[in-house]
């Protein structure tokens, strides 16, 4: 039996991954607060956010295309696998998130398409090659979503040192994000012959470095009070909410099974989006 509209659309939805196209669109919009220090034009908010929307989403979507096969060990609910999409299906949508993402981000102007089409092409050699290098895709990764800020302030051409701090910190949170998550899919890159950190030194190892990336950008937090926000509700949030990522960073490396790794990973990732919503909301209030 065919499957019907409903589970079409979840399935789309999942190969889009709503809540990372979501988090990259935000990202944007976020960075062109800080840099304007207000709410933007909505005509330009709404660009970012369609145009890194899309994007990411083009970019999850060929990640599901060329990880199909991988998959199948380490996610075979994945829509794919599933057989609840098709390829074909997945080459389409691919299409059409490309063409939204990159129409939407060429509306602010060349100093938004340019790197726009930058992040577009690296998400796709990515997919399709560059994650097979371990540590190199690792930082593929962590460079596109630091970017995401960094476009914000590019939109309203005010790329400040708030802006970039928020820029290198979504950089560093992602690398050792990507870097333990890494470790939790040593099956599926032994498939996919993946030089991965994890698999070539092991998952103890690959948990343990992730630490690095995480402990600077906890140590970078409270920056931005020190370069130009001088508002002291901002100091409590970067103090209650690195306190609790050192405890998730401590749990994650304690190497207990993929699974729970897997949840830790999911709490790092929640409680930076929630930050990150915290700290906008602070900015326009």
């Amino acid at each position: 039996m065919a499957p019907g509209i409903g589970t079409k659309l979840r399935a789309y939805g999942e190969l889009i991954r709503l809540d990372l196209a979501f988090g990259a669109g935000f990202f944007v919009v976020a960075g062109e607060i800080f840099a304007a220090g207000g709410l933007p034009p909505l005509s330009l908010a709404g660009a970012g956010f369609v145009a890194l929307f899309f994007i990411s989403g083009s970019a999850n979507i060929a990640n599901d295309y060329f990880d199909r096969e991988v998959d199948r060990i380490n996610l075979p609910s994945r829509p794919i696998p599933s057989g609840r999409v098709s390829v074909r299906e997945v080459r389409a949508l691919f299409i059409l998130a490309s063409v939204a993402g990159l129409a939407a981000a060429a509306f602010p102007g060349p100093q938004v398409f340019a790197p726009a089409v930058l992040l577009w092409g690296l998400s796709v050699l990515y997919n399709m090659k560059i994650k097979e290098f371990g540590i190199a895709g690792n930082i593929t990764v962590a460079f596109c979503v630091g970017m995401t800020v960094i476009l914000g302030g590019l939109a309203v051409h005010i790329l400040s040192g708030i802006v970039i701090t928020f820029g290198a910190l979504a950089f560093l949170f992602d690398l050792g994000e990507e870097i333990a998550a890494d470790s939790m899919d040593l099956e599926g890159d032994r498939v996919r012959s993946s030089r991965s950190l994890a698999g070539r030194r092991g998952r103890t190892f690959a948990l343990r470095l992730s630490v690095l990336p995480f402990s600077v950008f906890i140590a970078l937090v409270p920056a931005p009070f020190f370069l130009g926000w001088p508002w002291y509700d901002y100091l409590v949030m970067a103090a209650v909410f690195d306190i609790w990522m050192i405890w998730c960073v401590a749990n994650l490396v304690a190497d207990r099974s993929i699974e729970e790794g897997r949840v830790w990973i999911r709490r790092l990732y929640l409680s930076w989006g929630l930050f990150m919503i915290l700290v906008v909301l602070a900015r326009l209030l």
